[in-house]
């Protein structure tokens, strides 16, 4: 392994730290993404529609 000299703890805390915040960026983009999803069914099937999906057939 590389010798990362006195200052070790602190670059392999920094990293760690980098990727819980990534992670956690990717988990709550995915939350968010399935709550939206949920959301617009639900108003589709109340029957309101997107103004881009044109007239309801």
């Amino acid at each position: 392994m590389i010798d990362l000299g006195p200052h070790a703890l602190f670059i392999v805390s920094a990293y760690c730290g980098v990727a819980l915040v990534v992670a956690a960026l990717i988990g709550w983009t995915l939350l968010d993404a399935r709550r939206t999803e949920r959301r617009l069914a639900d108003l589709e099937a109340r029957g309101i529609r997107r103004r881009s999906a044109g007239p309801a057939a």
